[in-house]
């Protein structure tokens, strides 16, 4: 009975021996993995630091596009406000023109007798001047040939 105990305390040491050898396996087995995942994580680590930093950079210049963008909006709006204002004034103008031009026809058919008289009186002055003028002219002639 006692060798049978001793073959039960080697056979638990030898299952205790394979045990701890494919305890070991796994065990460096794990180590590896975990520094495959530690070096991958530390590549991963400066990669998400260069994305951040080219992130940050591109906020940056999107903010200052941005910026440049509000103000040359604003000075497009004080250009618009100029057009506009130009507009009213051109508006104005023509309105102006409309209204003395409306007013020098009125007063044209308002007047427009008294345009006659004064042409037929221009007509009758240039008449009498040509036959005053042509019997200045006789006269000469006449007294000239004396």
């Amino acid at each position: 009975m006692e060798v049978l105990l001793y073959i039960s305390a080697l056979v638990a040491a030898i299952a205790f021996a394979v045990l701890v050898i494919f305890l070991v396996r796994t065990l460096k087995s794990a180590n590896r993995t975990l520094d495959h995942v530690a070096n991958t994580m530390a590549g991963l680590e400066k990669q998400i630091n260069g994305i951040t930093k080219e992130t940050e950079e591109l906020l940056h210049r999107t903010n200052r596009l941005a910026d440049d963008i509000q103000e040359k909006s604003e000075s497009l709006n004080t250009v618009f406000s100029s057009v506009k204002e130009l507009g009213e004034s051109v508006g104005q103008v023509n309105q102006s023109i409309r209204h003395v031009s409306n007013t020098v026809s009125t007063q044209v058919v308002k007047q427009s007798d008294q345009i006659a008289k004064a042409v037929q009186w221009g007509n009758v002055a240039i008449d009498l001047y040509g036959k005053f003028k042509q019997k200045k002219e006789q006269k000469e002639t006449q007294g000239g040939e004396k």
